[in-house]
């Protein structure tokens, strides 16, 4: 018990060492010209010491979040603002995907073309019918990845609820803080350490792995070169898969942010009252909708 807290005390004092010479050295893992470089970036980037360093900044911001509440709200703020915005983007995701396969289908039952032919941005995207419907499963990967932090904030996903709905303010807040700070955000960071080296997996050769040490990594960076995978699941097929790989990660990544700002949000509403609760919360409306267009008309005269 006592090696354990001792093995904790020493990571986190270690991390605010960590954090510092990250910052005064950006170049020592972020000149990804440099072989050895790339490989500290890909070896502490799903570290334990990375996750040490993380817990560090919380603990900063937490103490004087707790000294100022304003400082709190405006993380909650920053963190829930880019969660609506990355979601509203990717949402248009659907429209495209919707758009997408009315033209293969189309395309390919009217006209039974073999190949499209499009150029975004100047460029010459040329690709087999099959690759264009192969990569609808793209624009889907987008919405749950991408979307999912900014559809908690809307508070749109499902919950299956047996004991929250009746209890107090006081006790939901209880709860919500405990279920972010035990529940999502060690989810969170599981599913970003086997992302992480899942996605460079598939990036990069030789392949790294959670096991290996720094000092193995930096040897491997000796013969490291970029191998994105490009294969697909069928010869004319879509064949960006290392994209997915690439979600995995930031899916976890924004998780993690929503449970930090969910959990400071709760804090703050506990703390203030239940009159705060919903403050600064910036929640999509629908307009209301009216049948009758002459009675819409006369609503607005009059």
């Amino acid at each position: 018990m006592w090696d354990g807290i001792v093995w904790f005390v020493r990571s986190l004092a270690l991390a605010f060492y960590n954090l510092a010479y990250a910052l005064t050295h950006p170049t020592s893992w972020l000149n990804w010209s440099d072989p050895e470089a790339l490989m500290r970036f890909i070896y502490y980037g799903g570290s334990i010491d990375f996750i040490f360093v993380i817990f560090a900044i919380l603990l900063i911001v937490t103490a004087v979040g707790i000294w100022r509440n304003s400082v709190l709200w405006g993380v909650v703020r920053t963190l829930e603002a880019f969660a609506n915005a990355t979601g509203r983007l990717f949402a248009w995701a659907g429209l495209v995907m919707v758009l997408q396969q009315t033209m293969v289908i189309f395309l390919q039952a009217i006209f039974r073309v073999s190949e499209i032919s499009l150029s975004p941005f100047g460029l010459d995207l040329t690709m087999p019918l099959g690759w264009w419907g192969d990569g609808l499963k793209l624009y889907n990967a987008l919405i749950v990845c991408l979307c999912c932090t900014y559809t908690f904030v809307q508070d749109g996903h499902v919950r299956v609820d047996l004991f929250y709905a009746a209890a107090s303010y006081r006790t939901k807040k209880i709860i919500d803080m405990f279920g972010s700070l035990f529940f999502v955000m060690p989810m969170a960071v599981l599913v970003w350490i086997f992302g992480w080296y899942f996605m460079w997996r598939h990036l990069i050769t030789p392949k790294v792995n959670a096991t290996d040490t720094l000092e193995r990594s930096l040897m491997k960076a000796r013969a490291i070169r970029w191998n994105v995978e490009t294969i697909g699941f069928s010869p004319n097929g879509f064949n960006g898969y290392f994209i997915f790989k690439v979600l995995i990660v930031a899916f976890a990544g924004m998780i993690f942010l929503q449970a930090v700002a969910f959990f400071y949000r709760s804090y703050l509403e506990l703390r203030e009252g239940q009159d705060r609760q919903g403050r600064y919360l910036d929640k999509d409306v629908l307009e209301p909708h009216t049948a009758d267009p002459v009675a819409a008309m006369a609503q607005e005269k009059g």
